[in-house]
């Protein structure tokens, strides 16, 4: 049985430090300012690209590249590597796609190897979750379709919740009408997000005030931990260059539920749609 590799998307916001030391491999997503593409060879600090955004720069994103898929999966067949791929929801970007037309073009030409795409269903450090679970049962001995059947059953209890300080980077997405913005943000209404069972971004629900927002989607994550144990859990904090507000919640989170907990910015091609100011919690719970 040949040996095979994880791999994912840019948009998984892993901390580099785990995709070493686990050898995952990334598929760029990207974004460009100014003309400029980024999120390959040239890239920008987080704190680089949302300081822009704050300047007033509107970046537009873009999927990952069909070319540098498959550059990327062929040379990991030839090495002598299955692949095992998560991607970024399907519902939410042209990636999934491009991975599994690039897959299936590598395995044609290849006889004999296997890439089997995955949708996470989810976004940022959800899908991530997604990805380190599947690290996780790879060390435990289980093989590519094993890993792959068992996400697949699982991927919807992996839960992403989230705010966005700005409503008008929700309208210049689609996702909110200009009114809707208008008046959201003359009366300091926050909106409470999550990706459903098909991978789309809908309102969960709205609260009153940046605190509160935050507050809620700390409740909502004990909440829907009520069934499960809260020992050994890893909970994300993902966030639009809100470091201080981050690390508050994670710091709540762990002396409130004792659970670990990961920080990490949200990726210049999803925070070009949430915006500077987003923050969100991800998790395995119990549904949707």
């Amino acid at each position: 049985m040949r040996d095979f590799l994880i791999s994912t998307d840019s948009n998984s916001d892993l901390p580099e430090s785990y995709i070493k030391e686990n050898n995952v491999v990334i598929i760029p997503h990207y974004y460009d300012i100014d003309g400029v593409a980024y999120g390959d060879e040239i890239n920008m600090t987080p704190h680089e690209f949302y300081d822009k955004m704050r300047g007033g720069v509107m970046p537009t994103t873009m999927a990952s590249n069909p070319d540098v898929i498959r550059k990327t999966f062929d040379k990991c067949v030839k090495e002598g590597f299955d692949i095992l791929h998560f991607s970024f929801s399907g519902a939410l970007s042209g990636g999934h796609s491009n991975v599994t037309m690039g897959g299936r073009e590598i395995e044609e030409e290849n006889p004999g190897s296997r890439i089997r795409v995955i949708d996470s269903f989810n976004v940022s450090l959800g899908e991530g979750l997604v990805v380190m679970r599947a690290v996780e049962l790879k060390k435990q001995g289980l093989s590519l379709e094993e890993i792959g059947d068992r996400i697949e059953a699982d991927r919807l209890h992996f839960l992403t919740y989230f705010t966005v300080d700005d409503l008008f980077h929700l309208h210049r997405g689609g996702r909110l009408s200009k009114t809707t913005a208008i008046i959201g943000s003359i009366a300091n209404i926050k909106p409470i997000l999550c990706v459903n069972d098909e991978g789309k971004l809908v309102s969960s629900s709205t609260v009153r005030g940046r605190k509160r927002s935050i507050n809620t989607l700390i409740d909502t994550f004990g909440k829907d931990m009520e069934k499960y144990p809260k020992e050994n859990v890893t909970v994300c904090v993902v966030h639009g260059d809100v470091p201080e507000e981050a690390e508050n919640a994670a710091k709540t989170i762990r002396e409130r539920y004792g659970c670990n907990v990961i920080v990490n910015y949200i990726s210049p091609s999803i925070g070009a749609h949430s915006g500077p100011g987003a923050l969100g919690i991800c998790y395995y719970g119990e549904k949707r």
